[in-house]
């Protein structure tokens, strides 16, 4: 029987709350900047990759590891 690694899926949702606070706060930023299109496009591809890398870490957390 797999063992859950706790603190992968514990990781995982610090991370994904962190990518999505991220994205949200930097759309109030996006305003004054002068390229707010380009400004957010590389948001979306930094929390993007942040919260791809924390669903992993979950996936890899609830598989486990053999007991």
């Amino acid at each position: 029987m797999r063992q859950r690694n706790w603190r992968m899926i514990i990781g995982g949702f610090i991370l994904l709350v962190l990518a999505l606070g991220f994205a949200f706060f930097m759309t109030s930023i996006a305003s004054i900047s002068t390229d707010p299109v380009e400004f957010m496009r590389l948001v979306g591809g930094a929390s993007g990759v942040v919260g791809g890398l924390s669903i992993v870490l979950i996936l890899v957390g609830l598989i486990g590891k053999k007991a």
